[in-house]
């Protein structure tokens, strides 16, 4: 909004030109997010606290964990507003990319908010079924394959493609269906990542931010014809624009967490996970970057892995030698991968720390891709 106002007013005064210059309007970005979020958040916060909207304790889970039973869940709400808002204002409204930024922010958002609300405020303990929460992330994965075949960000190139790492201009080429399938899988499989990753004060929260800060780098590099064809990548007109919004999702992930450090004031729940993984996905997507989103997020890999290998090994174990002999042989105490390391005596945010550590070690490697070409 503030580029459309502004922007046209550079022959007047040369301060407006500021607004033509995208590191600027990211900047503005960050900025506005962190200040929404500390200012919307503390509000939020009371009105859920009045609706007595408590995060709901697994009884099989750490018994440290017991302690938090009754906070504020839901919280997810102030990563949304704060940064939605701020690519709103600071963004240009006429770019596709930004609107399907948005779009997954929030069409992910509101399947957690379901079923956070089913969950917490009526009471039904499974919340949204899973079976119907990824039938609505598939359906948007779907939408979002099949929309850019129809409508190409970047009609230069093959719309069902995406970038291999460490190689120059190498791209995978799908046919249409197993591109949507693609799509589809990275959009589901990240929103699930970031959400089982959700389980330590301030670990899903700043893990995140350290992803959209990559993915802003990588957006505005991919946008820039120079910068592109130094770096051996392919240049994507007009996804410069998504700096913004991954410095708004960044900001707003830095803001929520001055409320989500241990020990947390509030939670995000599924609201906000969800909303953070599919923005996280989406964006990988239109930059053609999938394989650096792996490697960017390797943590929320990690902890979606162990999820799969634990429940894969309990049932074979238990369908081959039975429950007993299956409780008694999991790979892990605990999955995901944070609570096993708590089972193993770390404290929360011991392990919080060192996995954010690892979090800015995959984002180095991410970053560092770009020249190993």
């Amino acid at each position: 909004m503030l580029y459309h106002l502004f922007a046209p007013l550079a022959k007047q005064h040369i301060l407006f030109n500021l607004f033509n210059y995208i590191t600027f309007r990211a900047a503005g970005a960050v900025l506005t997010a962190l200040l929404l979020a500390f200012l919307a958040g503390p509000a939020i916060i009371r009105r859920l606290r009045a609706r007595n909207v408590g995060q709901v304790i697994r009884a099989e889970g750490p018994a440290s964990h017991h302690a938090k039973r009754g906070t504020p869940t839901m919280g997810g709400v102030i990563i949304i507003l704060a940064a939605v808002v701020p690519t709103l204002l600071w963004a240009r409204l006429d770019s596709g990319y930004v609107l399907v930024a948005v779009a997954a922010m929030l069409w992910t958002g509101a399947i957690g908010f379901l079923d956070d609300y089913l969950k917490v405020v009526r009471g039904k303990s499974q919340g949204l079924v899973a079976r119907w929460k990824l039938i609505g992330q598939v359906v948007f994965g779907a939408a979002l394959g099949v929309t850019l075949l129809v409508w190409p960000l970047a009609p230069q190139l093959p719309a069902a493609s995406t970038q291999l790492p460490l190689f120059k201009y190498i791209l995978i080429v799908m046919p249409a269906p197993l591109y949507v399938l693609f799509v589809t899988l990275v959009v589901t499989g990240s929103s699930n990542a970031v959400n089982l990753t959700d389980g330590l004060d301030g670990l899903a929260t700043g893990l995140t931010a350290i992803a959209a800060g990559a993915f802003v780098i990588f957006a505005y590099l991919f946008g820039r014809f120079d910068a592109a064809r130094y770096l051996g990548v392919y240049y994507l007109p007009g996804a410069g624009e998504l700096a913004i919004f991954g410095g708004a999702l960044a900001g707003a992930a830095l803001g929520f967490l001055w409320f989500n450090a241990h020990p947390a004031q509030v939670f995000m729940g599924d609201t906000g996970a969800l909303a953070l993984g599919g923005a996280l996905g989406s964006v990988a997507i239109m930059l053609k970057a999938e394989f650096l989103l792996l490697i960017t997020g390797g943590v929320f890999v990690a902890e979606a892995v162990s999820v799969l290998v634990q429940t894969s090994v309990y049932r074979w174990n238990k369908r081959r030698h039975g429950k007993e002999f299956a409780d008694a042989h999991r790979v892990f105490r605990m999955a995901p991968l944070h609570h096993h390391f708590e089972k193993l005596g770390w404290a929360e945010p011991q392990v919080v720390m060192r996995f954010y550590i690892l979090g800015v070690l995959c984002a180095a490697i991410a970053l560092a891709t770009l020249k190993v070409r």
